[in-house]
């Protein structure tokens, strides 16, 4: 049986090859995932108004539907899913007097950078919103 001598020059070659992909690769890697986190997190936040909306306007085509019901509804699941700044807004204004068959639309927008789990290095400027329309019955 022969032992193996060691041969330092390509054994110390091998771990600066390694070194040098590492060191290349690894920030390549993190810009990924935190990429791949932030994009999901904007989905999470763009499903969570599209939600907000839905609710908030089923209240407004209620027959007692009015305005702080339907901002209360909306902020109900905004809360629970941890959304900060949102905007609701309600079209037409005073759809309580609107009268039957008279499309009702809620948008809830939120910023993008205030919802962020890393602030300002991807979606800075960028506004995210959720929609929802129907039709007054009553």
């Amino acid at each position: 049986m022969q032992n193996r001598v060691p041969n330092n020059k390509s054994d110390n070659a091998r771990r600066g090859i390694a070194a040098t992909e590492l060191a290349v690769c690894l920030p390549l890697l993190l810009v990924l995932i935190i990429g791949t986190i932030e994009a999901c997190s904007m989905v999470y936040l763009k499903q969570s108004l599209s939600v907000a909306a839905y609710e908030g306007v089923r209240v407004s085509v209620s027959p007692t539907g009015e305005t702080a019901a339907v901002k209360t509804a909306a902020n109900r699941i905004l809360t629970a899913r941890n959304v900060n700044s949102p905007t609701i807004t309600v079209s037409p204004a005073d759809f309580a007097n609107q009268p039957p068959e008279t499309w009702i639309t809620v948008r809830v927008s939120a910023p993008a950078n205030a919802n962020s789990m890393i602030s300002g290095l991807f979606y800075d400027t960028i506004a995210v919103d959720g929609t929802a329309t129907m039709m007054k019955e009553f």
